[in-house]
């Protein structure tokens, strides 16, 4: 580490003017990614992707569809409306209200515009529908299309608005942390550096991954939080080797100690991105890249463009002071210590009272893929989808589609008794309404009376339509319509057991949600294994201890806990103003994921400070009051860093992205405040000398 340094110092011209050029580069590349970005992310390889394009390219069916929302509107308002969007010759086919009374309900109407595009391939077509609805009073556009391309809309009003709430508030706190205006500026300055660079090579990769629009919010607020924590780090340990040596000797060893902690940091974030993905869904292999392109950005920046802005500022860097300079606080904080040390049965028994307080709503935790739910509500797209739901749908019905293939014709005798008994068998369980079939739509119940329909020339003909809808060559499609909802529980059970039973393809949204559920849920103890098995070596090898990494583990976990229960009590009560709403379904294995790494930065920053201590004294009692004394002061103040810039999204309006903000603010608080200040300490005092056992080390 100490070459790589001193390189870093003898190349900072050549590193400086490198970041400049990639700065522009990816700067312009970066300003593309915002219309790269497609959908929600919730993707898996499954049944139910094979079943959309079989009713796609076999049975005709359209690959994407825009609603049009009519209210207090006249039939001459509908028909003009419709036939201007028919003449734009965009669309595969309309269907009208005018033409379908299940369309129309008393002044509330709404039209189907039918696409052969996928939805994510239809922003220049939107525009142009709009082009004609926005001045027509009582005419909303809305559907899955519009949906997403108003969510990404949202994401970006989102990172502006937390953008202009945290960074202010990071600014402020690192001007009481540092007292200049120079200092105060520079992490911010990295921190910009890293977004957009990050920004660029995403756009870069959205040429050929698709990119979920909630990248657009969680990878900056990753990147930003970081290396601005990084950058803090860094500066503050230059500070105090710049009073005792030579500019590049200061340089050289705050790039060997502070980088060192800034490296094994993202490791540790590094375990919990890998870890996620494992799980086959896009959103959590987009936010795996996503994060892992920001930190290692994070990392690069801190320790290459940083060193670079440092040297080139020399003792500048203490310039412009806004605050007189503050008293050393580390008696303060050495007197704190002291006074957790004098009761620490008290102090973790208090504090483990708390943690556990907050777990208890954990156990009434509802979660949920998010939906039309996850746009702001004052998106006229929502409110027109939520009209049409309420007027025109029944929320507790679904429909799983069955495709299942015949070596023989399906309208050969043969076939149409397979047929029936294919919905036979299909119609045995409880939530299973009715099946759509053949048999349904020529109002018979044998296969001799339908195969007797169809020899007949005119009823062929009148069933021909029928016949297309159903079946496609050695295909037979079965719609089953449900009594439960799509997301509920019986409707998952139900698919697996057909996916188990039947020799069929099994699709529709209750087969969308069982795949994402399992695979979530499948893979999660994987995840949470890899990243408490890896995080406990790395652990141990840093500090040679055994019962200092178990501590850590146990505590991250009772504090994400506590978390998750806060989250439910706020989000699933509706508590301080917020609207009530399901925990998305991706925010436990984010934040897990995340926070279990981040956490992991101060837990080094303050045990490693203590470890060096111990060594010098063997004396675990002072070296615990000292670590506390000696890092509080930087904890605090990159904690707090962090919380205000993933709490500054608490102020957005797209509900996954708010969940996932304040969930991180809310971890972040837990684990700088309750666990480093309250039950660290106490936990080293009554384990005493225990601490530091390893059973490989050599005795001196």
């Amino acid at each position: 580490m100490e070459k790589i340094a001193q390189g870093i110092v003898k190349l900072r011209i050549w590193l400086l003017t490198l970041w400049l050029i990639a700065f522009v580069i990816l700067g312009y590349f970066a300003l593309d990614l915002p219309s790269l970005l497609e959908g929600d992310g919730f993707r898996t390889e499954g049944e139910y992707e094979q079943v959309q394009e079989i009713l796609t390219d076999d049975f005709d069916r359209p690959e994407s569809t825009i609603l049009v929302l009519f209210e207090s509107a006249d039939d001459e308002k509908i028909e003009e409306t419709l036939t201007e969007i028919e003449n734009l010759n965009i669309a595969a086919s309309i269907q009208s209200p005018l033409d379908a009374e299940e369309l129309y309900k008393e002044e509330t109407a709404y039209a189907a515009i039918q696409f052969d595009e996928e939805s994510t391939e239809l922003t220049e077509e939107i525009q142009d529908i709009r082009s004609i609805t926005e001045d027509t009073s009582g005419v909303t556009l809305t559907g899955e299309p519009v949906i997403s391309e108003d969510i990404n809309k949202a994401s970006q009003e989102d990172l502006k608005n937390a953008e202009l709430i945290g960074l202010p508030f990071a600014l402020l706190i690192l001007l009481v942390a540092f007292g200049t205006l120079t200092a105060s500026l520079l992490p911010l300055v990295i921190g910009g550096f890293t977004v957009i660079a990050g920004f660029g090579f995403l756009a870069l990769a959205g040429d050929s991954i698709s990119l979920s629009v909630f990248i657009l919010n969680i990878a900056p607020m990753i990147g930003l939080a970081l290396s601005i924590d990084f950058a803090l780090l860094f500066i503050n340990r230059y500070r105090e080797e710049l009073a005792k040596q030579a500019i590049d000797d200061a340089l050289v060893t705050t790039i060997r100690t502070a980088g060192r902690s800034i490296i094994f940091s993202a490791v540790c974030v590094f375990i919990g991105l890998g870890a996620m993905s494992i799980i086959d869904v896009d959103i959590f292999l987009n936010i795996a890249l996503g994060g892992t392109v920001v930190i290692t950005l994070a990392v690069l920046t801190s320790l290459t463009l940083l060193p670079a802005l440092l040297r080139l500022l020399g003792p500048r860097i203490n310039k412009f002071r806004v605050l007189p300079a503050q008293k050393d606080t580390v008696p303060r904080w050495r007197a704190f210590a002291k006074g957790i040390m004098k009761r620490p049965v008290m102090t973790a028994l208090v504090s483990f009272v708390i943690l556990l307080i907050g777990v208890i709503p954990v156990s009434n935790m509802n979660v949920s893929i998010p939906t039309i739910d996850a746009l702001p509500e004052s998106y006229e797209s929502r409110s027109a989808y939520e009209t049409i739901e309420e007027t025109f749908m029944n929320d507790t019905d679904s429909t799983v589609y069955v495709v299942a293939e015949n070596e023989t014709d399906w309208l050969s005798e043969e076939g149409l008794e397979a047929m029936k008994d294919k919905i036979d068998e299909l119609s045995g369980p409880d939530i299973v309404d009715s099946i759509d079939s053949l048999y349904s739509a020529a109002d018979v119940e044998t296969p001799e009376e339908l195969n007797a329909a169809l020899q007949n020339p005119q009823t062929r003909e009148a069933l021909e339509p029928a016949i297309d809808q159903f079946i496609a060559g050695d295909r037979l499609l079965l719609p089953l319509n449900l009594t439960v909802a799509d997301n509920s529980g019986e409707a998952q059970n139900l698919v697996r057991d057909l996916k188990e039973e039947q020799e069929a393809l099994i699709g529709g949204l209750p087969a969308f949600n069982q795949e994402i559920y399992d695979e979530i849920f499948d893979k999660l103890p994987m995840v949470l294994t890899i990243i408490i098995v890896s995080t406990f070596f790395i652990l141990m090898i840093a500090f040679r201890s055994i019962l200092i990494p178990i501590k850590a583990i146990l505590m991250n976990i009772l504090g994400l806990a506590s978390t998750f229960g806060i989250l439910v009590w706020l989000f699933q009560g509706g508590h301080f103003g917020l609207n009530e709403a399901d925990i998305a379904l991706i925010l436990p294995v984010i934040v897990f994921s995340l926070v279990f790494g981040l956490s992991m930065d101060y837990e080094v920053f303050l045990i490693s400070r203590m470890r060096e201590f111990y060594l010098e004294t063997k004396d675990n009692h002072y070296s615990t009051i000292e670590g506390v004394a000696n890092t509080s002061k930087i904890i605090t103040s990159a904690a707090l860093i962090m919380i205000v810039i993933t709490g500054a999204f608490a102020f957005t309006g797209v509900v996954p992205v708010k969940q996932i903000g304040i969930g991180i603010a809310i971890a972040i608080f837990i684990d700088a405040t309750i666990i480093r200040l309250l039950l660290v300490p106490s936990l080293m005092k009554l384990f005493g000398h225990w601490n530091w056992w390893f059973p490989f080390s050599k005795k001196k």
